[in-house]
């Protein structure tokens, strides 16, 4: 069995919900971690394999920093209460741009099942309702997604834009399905499950331009 190959992520969104559970995994997979953090005393690991760098994702050369020496992106970052309408694309933006100036191509990013992956999704009747609230209730964030998609497609770099259902806090099972909305899929997944499907995406070719759907 081979050994996955020890990687330099850098990874935006590490004070997240979903961004913890990525940080700690990489760690403890043995991976080097460089993490941009807005408040730095909000990430209350320490390891000699982490680098936190203080800033804002809309920063770029905080982000030019966080990825300078990196081999991969990981960005879990999002829209919270306050960000600013296109605060995903703009730092998608900033992420791509420092990446092509330094040379690294893969980068994995997150977002929701309200983005579409045409010829793959076959939504189902749960999975139409939950994009028409979205579209009602928080189209910005919609539109914010699907213009972080735009991004990265015109980046020419290699991406992979896993998508989630609900995520949920309870406890990581380990256990996950990898497949398309309303194919091969639930309504929920654990943060830690989904975590750890992100993170074997460092390595792996598979979805390179693709959009999966992680699901319980």
């Amino acid at each position: 069995m081979t050994t996955p190959a020890l990687r330099t992520i850098a990874l935006f969104g590490a004070t997240g919900k979903t961004g913890r559970h990525v940080l700690a995994q990489a760690l403890e997979a043995g991976h080097t971690v460089r993490a941009l953090a807005r408040r730095p005393e909000s990430i209350d690991t320490t390891h000699d394999r982490l680098t936190v760098i203080a800033g804002d994702v809309l920063d770029a050369a905080a982000v030019r920093e966080t990825v300078r020496g990196a081999d991969v992106v990981v960005s879990v970052f999002g829209q919270v209460k306050g960000s600013p309408p296109t605060l995903q694309t703009d730092g998608t933006q900033n992420i791509v741009d420092a990446m092509g100036a330094q040379g690294i191509r893969r980068i994995i990013s997150l977002s929701g099942g309200g983005l579409p992956a045409e010829g793959h999704d076959q939504p189902k009747t749960p999975d139409k309702i939950i994009k028409w609230l979205l579209q009602r209730i928080s189209p910005q964030v919609l539109a914010d997604a699907e213009g972080h998609l735009a991004v990265l497609r015109a980046s020419g770099l290699d991406f992979t834009v896993v998508r989630g259902p609900r995520l949920t806090d309870a406890e990581p099972t380990g256990q996950y399905r990898v497949g398309w909305v309303g194919v091969n899929a639930s309504t929920q997944i654990a943060r830690g499950d989904l975590a750890r499907f992100i993170l074997t995406q460092v390595d792996d070719p598979q979805f390179i331009g693709e959009l999966p759907f992680v699901s319980r």
